[in-house]
C-alpha cells in the first residue's frame, strides 16, 4: 500500500504512470501529457489512504477525482478505488482514459 499510495500521491509517482511530467506548487498540480496543461487543486488527502483534486477548470464546482486505497481486513488485499465526475457524453471517453492510465498503474507496480 505504501508504494501504491506515492504512485498516487507524488510528481514523481503521478510521472511514472498518469503523465508526462507534474509540477506542484502548494495545492495546485499542473499535470502534463504531449506538452499540454491540465491544473487541479489538492483538495483533499488522508495520508496513506486517499487523494481528491478539482480540475481548474471544471464547469462544475462540486465535481472532483479521487485514488482511494482500500485494504480488505479479512484477506488483506489492495483495492484502488477511483471516483470520477464526468458529463453523460464524455462517459466513455473518461472510463477509457481511465481503463488506460489504470493498466499503466498496474504495469509500474507489476501487478
Amino acid at each position: 500500500p505504501n508504494v501504491l499510495y506515492e504512485l498516487i500521491s507524488t510528481p514523481s509517482g503521478f510521472s511514472e504512470w498518469y503523465c508526462d511530467d507534474v509540477n506542484v506548487k502548494g495545492a495546485r498540480y499542473t499535470f502534463i501529457w504531449d506538452g499540454e496543461e491540465e491544473t487541479a487543486q489538492l483538495i483533499g488527502q488522508k495520508r496513506g489512504e486517499l487523494v481528491r483534486f478539482q480540475w481548474e477548470d471544471d464547469e462544475d464546482p462540486n465535481a472532483f477525482f479521487e485514488l482511494r486505497i482500500r485494504i480488505d481486513a479479512m484477506t488483506n488485499d489492495v483495492a484502488l478505488i477511483l471516483t470520477d465526475h464526468a458529463w453523460p457524453h464524455e462517459l466513455e471517453t473518461a472510463r477509457a482514459l481511465w481503463d488506460s492510465q489504470i493498466h499503466n498503474l498496474l504495469r509500474v507496480i507489476g501487478a
